[in-house]
């Protein structure tokens, strides 16, 4: 089992479930059944509507399959012939899949006991290969994904080669739903997606937009420190704009309905560059301004199909933590490693010490002069061996326009996710033609990079959830301390000692609710503040509180003006 590739191993078992389906539902129509990173789905169109109560009859009937250790067998059929085996079998999304497959290309399908696929393959030897697997959830998806299609159902499911593996992995998932962001979103009040608003929108509630305001002061405050100016753009530009950017003729359908304002049309942004370029265009550059560095937390929108959005994570309107550098060729080495540098610096505060470099190349469409991407390239490889990540190379992988690293990082659970892009660009400097004075007194082409170090604040802030399970660490905290008092007439000095504590700029909060104590001990406790200071006759006299931390308990009395000192140390270490 050690040899099979776990891609085979999954789209064999996809293929196993399908049948098992087929012989429980003989009127199923059968669309695809890829597999994916974690396991396998399959898209089925049936009356019936499948419940969580269906996964266990189709496992049994699957596990029947896997026991008779039935052969998969490759067949090729010319055109003519698969016609008439998927009319025979009424599988109408079959016959129009076929119609993908070019003029000349094999035609084959893979036959399993009674069960027959039209499939390019490969496949296990025999069914009896699949030790271990576990169907785990029921979706819809629009034929080919387009929304004017049927809907289609989709069962999802994993395979691994041994049983403890699977095990493994149940157990992660289990681990992911307790932090999945939009249930600890709700729990926490962070955000909501209102239905009035529109799918893919996100309201910051305030303990959301308390972090979200705490992660944007630390990134301006970095950027100045890292010698960067912030720009503020417009949400819309006219169509003239996009047109010349390009954005027209290759991103038209991500981009919303034009507006008419006097007469021209406007488009709201999905992207800043161009704004940045037309900053630069405002008067003539010259090499001593260079490099420039400017950032920007700019809002833009892009249609995403409502099939694909996800929390945080697939959004339609989102703030992107977007740079640009403009630099001379002989700066561009400099810019990169600082630049990475700078993204290995804001994962490292936040808390991931797990990042991968993937180094994407030219492909065979670009543009750009040959020496422009070999420098670029050679400027990225540098960078990344000089900070010494672990990379991957993807060969012919760059955008048309530039080579680019992106950054990966390794949350709690091990899940890796695409964060940080240091982009190359030799297509919109040519397209706004832009220039600067060189020391020879002639103009000259800038380089241009495109930055963007978390990603966006949405989905940066829904891996942060699920990264930290919603108890982030005390300097991120929307609530940071929060006092205890243990009968309502300890309520005046609770105050006062939230008072001072706020002075030093920490956010705090009184639980003066009619509670008992261990009520308000829960309480804290499932909304992961940090800190729950309980105070009381005690207390009150010797000027202290009863100190109980999320990450150690019960740590008994402290004298406030230590715990003041304690808590500004442990925030300012960002621990």
């Amino acid at each position: 089992m050690a040899d099979i590739p776990l891609e085979t191993l999954r789209h064999s078992t996809a293929h196993v479930m399908a049948a098992a389906v087929s012989r429980l539902f003989p009127d199923v129509q059968l669309d695809i059944g890829p597999a994916t990173a974690d396991g396998f789905y399959y898209d089925f169109e049936l009356e019936h509507r499948f419940t969580p109560e269906d996964l266990p009859a189709i496992e049994k009937e699957m596990r029947r399959i896997v026991n008779a250790r039935l052969p998969f067998t490759r067949l090729e059929l010319s055109r003519d012939e698969a016609v008439k085996l998927l009319e025979s079998r009424r599988q109408q999304y079959k016959l129009e899949r076929l119609q993908d497959i070019p003029e000349g290309e094999a035609i084959s399908f893979y036959e399993c006991g009674d069960f027959i696929d039209l499939c390019r393959g490969p496949h296990l030897e025999h069914s009896g290969q699949i030790k271990a697997f576990k169907l785990l959830s029921i979706a819809g998806s629009y034929y080919r994904g387009i929304e004017t299609n049927p809907m289609l159902q989709r069962l999802y499911g994993t395979a691994f080669r041994t049983k403890q593996e699977l095990a493994e992995y149940l157990q992660g998932l289990a681990q992911a739903r307790k932090r999945d962001h939009r249930k600890l979103g709700r729990e926490l009040d962070l955000f909501s997606v209102a239905e009035a608003v529109g799918p893919g929108l996100i309201c910051w509630h305030p303990n959301g937009a308390r972090v979200r305001h705490i992660i944007e002061t630390f990134w301006r405050e970095a950027h100045y420190e890292h010698g960067y100016e912030l720009l503020y753009t417009p949400h819309i530009g006219r169509a003239e704009l996009w047109r010349r950017s390009g954005h027209l003729d290759f991103y038209r359908d991500a981009m919303y309905a034009p507006m008419d304002i006097d007469d021209q049309e406007y488009f709201v942004k999905p992207m800043n560059c161009p704004f940045h370029i037309q900053v630069y265009q405002t008067r003539s550059r010259s090499y001593r301004e260079l490099p420039l560095r400017w950032a920007e937390l700019g809002t833009v929108y892009r249609y995403e199909k409502g099939g694909v959005l996800h929390g945080l994570l697939r959004v339609r309107g989102f703030t992107q933590d977007d740079a640009h550098i403009i630099c001379t060729p002989e700066q561009i080495e400099d810019e990169i490693r600082e630049v990475l540098r700078f993204s290995l610096f804001m994962w490292h505060s936040f808390g991931f010490d797990d990042v991968k470099a993937y180094l994407a190349t030219r492909p065979e469409k670009a543009v750009g002069e040959p020496e422009r991407w070999e420098q670029a390239q050679r400027s990225l490889e540098k960078a990344i061996e000089t900070e010494g990540l672990d990379c991957e190379v993807d060969e012919g992988g760059g955008a048309f326009y530039g080579p680019k690293i992106d950054l990966k990082i390794r949350d709690a659970l091990g899940r890796e996710w695409q964060t940080t892009t240091i982009q190359f660009d030799f297509n919109l400097p040519e397209r706004f033609d832009m220039t600067y004075v060189g020391t020879d007194g002639a103009r000259h082409r800038p380089y241009m990079v495109h930055r963007a170090l978390l990603g966006s604040l949405e989905r940066f802030f829904g891996i942060l959830i699920e990264h930290y399970a919603g108890a982030f660490p005390l300097w991120l905290a929307p609530e940071q301390v929060r006092l205890l008092p243990l009968s309502d007439r300890f309520i005046p000095y609770a105050r006062k000692v939230a008072d001072r504590l706020r002075t030093e700029h920490l956010r705090v909060a009184v639980d003066a609710e009619a509670d008992t104590v261990g009520a308000k001990i829960r309480r804290g406790r499932n909304q992961r503040v940090p800190y729950l200071l309980i105070v009381g006759e005690r207390e009150a006299e010797a000027e202290t509180v009863a100190v109980r931390s999320r990450n150690r308990g019960d740590e008994g009395p402290c004298p406030v003006q230590t715990f003041v000192a304690r808590v500004l140390q442990e925030i300012a270490e960002k621990k």
